[in-house]
């Protein structure tokens, strides 16, 4: 594997150019359900961890920067990650799995809405990364089902 997620750890960049243009380029016609995983793996890579702090281990995403704008910062937050669990919904996944990630994202939200504590909180509580951990879990589950089935 050559492209730029590989060598991620070496760069305080882990998400690029060719990620963001992919994440907004949702062509029509039959839902590809390997694109929107995909998908939903950008925005949560973008939304929670996209710039890695100089010197640490520690990653922050777009949600910990945004949240900073009062109101309309946690606002904004909050639809992109009901974005992921919207498309976890078109992916067929659970309906338990489905209240489990909004969960995650209305948490998120809760804790984000208290200033300054919340903004700390979207670093370490990445509810979009989790809900992404969800949707894979979903589907590992499924193909290992089909393939005691078939």
């Amino acid at each position: 594997m050559t492209d730029a997620r590989a060598s991620s750890s070496s760069r305080p960049f882990s998400f690029t150019p060719q990620d963001l243009r992919r994440m907004i380029d949702v062509p029509p016609g039959p839902y590809d359900i390997d694109a929107a995983r995909e998908r939903v793996e950008l925005v949560a890579r973008f939304m929670d961890s996209a710039v890695r702090v100089p010197g640490t281990q520690i990653a922050v995403g777009a949600d910990a920067l945004i949240g900073l704008i009062p109101g309309l910062g946690n606002l904004a937050t909050t639809l992109v990650s009901a974005f992921i669990v919207y498309e976890a919904r078109r992916l067929g996944v659970s309906r338990f799995t489905l209240w489990r990630m909004a969960g995650n994202v209305g948490l998120d939200a809760l804790v984000s809405a208290v200033p300054l504590v919340g903004n700390v909180a979207d670093v370490f509580f990445r509810a979009n990364r989790r809900n992404v951990e969800l949707l894979r879990r979903h589907f590992d589950e499924a193909a290992a089902r089909a393939r005691r089935v078939g």
